[in-house]
């Protein structure tokens, strides 16, 4: 068999150990260590390629954002500025038909610009937002499928791990990633207020239950009120995202920063004591452990497929055949929607790079404007079954057995319809996330 053919049949191998339960990080080291040795006849090329991998992912420097990130919005998790945030848009949104969804949007989409994990505001707002939408007789669908459609928001809405963890793989800025990812969140989150706005409208049946009210119930704050709860938000962003975009703080510097700002406000709020810092402390290990897991066997994956001369083929493939830039893109939303219904969002991201990055870069394309279309497109997969991380953080975290994961997964059906067409709008118009790169 030539390289080629022993390439795809090792990628196929991955895909069925996944499928089969095995850890992802596992099925994709191991594989690649192992088609490594058959191409080369050599056991030592694989383990010096492997203590390579690991090795230069220690090393890089952008890799400290991510636990530091982590802390922050872990420890603005605990403080309870989700919760603050989400009142302060009831109050915004209480008027408006379907307000309290646009409330738990717009509440995600602030809470993200501190926390940058979905699976954060999934957690926090299941507790806040579908309660609060039971009780004023929301369709229990609508209530659980706003709240795990918008938390995916925390995912492209800087600071973002998984903007990091591309930045990382493909060598890219992680403040130009930042940077580009404003734009596409914003539109994300007032596409999502729009399908809302336009299902409130049109099939009031899929957003209220007959006979529901949502003025005179919701708990509604003085300006006064709004502004404190609102200010140490504020500051939190103003300072993490502004020094990053001024040139005053690296990505590094700015994660330590709002990490250090993030406790005393926890802190100040008596929502910290000793064992609630070592759990957290304990929960940055794990996900960073984790994280780091994955791009080590991602950086052996990327070696095999180069070894293997697989991107090589499907350029000369696309090259033969004259398919240019939107047979890529077809080939590439196609195979990430495919990913999603078993692959959480790092490990899509951690596949699919090393695999198209040598297909987009002879495109002349921004390398940065592909890391937005491939965050998002991975983040379709939080919401699309039998995985959808999201759905299933939500479905453990409400207590309410009225709920199913049927009924979750069918709510966040039509928002994963909302990211694809935001998507493809990206797709067409790139200068959408390049805008603001300097």
């Amino acid at each position: 068999m030539t390289p080629f053919e022993i390439g795809l049949i090792s990628v196929l191998a991955m895909v069925v150990m996944i499928y089969l339960g095995v850890y992802i990080p596992i099925a994709l080291g191991l594989v690649s260590f192992v088609t490594i040795w058959i191409l080369r006849g050599s056991f030592e090329l694989p383990l010096a390629l492997l203590k390579i991998a690991a090795g230069d992912s220690v090393r890089e420097y952008s890799f400290a954002t991510i636990p530091l990130f982590t802390f922050m919005g872990l420890i603005v998790s605990k403080a309870g500025m989700g919760e603050d945030v989400y009142r302060v848009m009831n109050t915004l949104f209480h008027r408006i038909l379907g307000g309290v969804g646009m409330a738990t949007v717009g509440a995600n989409a602030l809470f993200a610009a501190v926390t940058g994990s979905s699976i954060a505001s999934a957690s926090v707002f299941t507790k806040v937002a579908v309660p609060e939408m039971m009780k004023l007789n929301y369709n229990k669908r609508f209530a659980v499928g706003v709240v795990a459609g918008s938390s995916v928001l925390g995912m492209i809405i800087p600071p973002s791990a998984m903007l990091i963890i591309y930045a990382i793989v493909a060598e890219q800025s992680v403040g130009h990633m930042f940077l580009a990812g404003v734009i596409p969140g914003i539109m994300l989150t007032f596409a999502y207020i729009l399908a809302i706005w336009g299902m409130s409208r049109f099939r009031p049946q899929s957003v209220l239950n007959e006979g529901a009210g949502q003025v005179a119930d919701v708990e509604l704050l003085s300006a006064g009120r709004i502004v404190l709860l609102c200010l140490p938000l504020l500051i939190l962003v103003s300072m993490v995202l502004g020094g990053i975009y001024t040139g005053w703080l690296t990505p590094v510097e700015a994660g330590a920063a709002g990490a250090a700002l993030g406790l005393v406000f926890a802190l100040a709020r008596g929502r910290m004591d000793l064992k609630g810092f070592w759990n957290a402390l304990l929960e940055t290990g794990h996900i960073t452990a984790a994280i780091l897991f994955l791009i080590t066997a991602a950086s052996i994956y990327s070696r095999m497929l180069g070894i293997a001369g697989i991107p090589n083929a499907l350029g000369d493939f696309l090259e033969t055949y004259q398919l240019g830039f939107t047979a890529v893109m077809v080939m590439l939303v196609i195979l990430m929607l495919f990913l999603g219904t078993l692959l959480d969002t790092a490990s899509i991201i951690l596949i699919v790079v090393p695999l198209f990055l040598p297909i987009v870069e002879p495109l002349g394309v921004s390398l940065v404007w592909f890391g937005i279309i491939v965050v998002i497109g991975a983040e379709i997969g939080l919401l699309t079954p039998p995985l959808g991380i999201s759905c299933f953080v939500i479905k453990s975290t409400i207590n309410d057995p009225s709920i199913s994961l049927k009924d979750v997964f069918m709510g966040a059906l039509p928002f994963a319809g909302v990211m694809l067409i935001v998507l493809f709008i990206l797709i067409q118009f790139p200068i959408l996330s390049t805008a603001l790169l300097p």
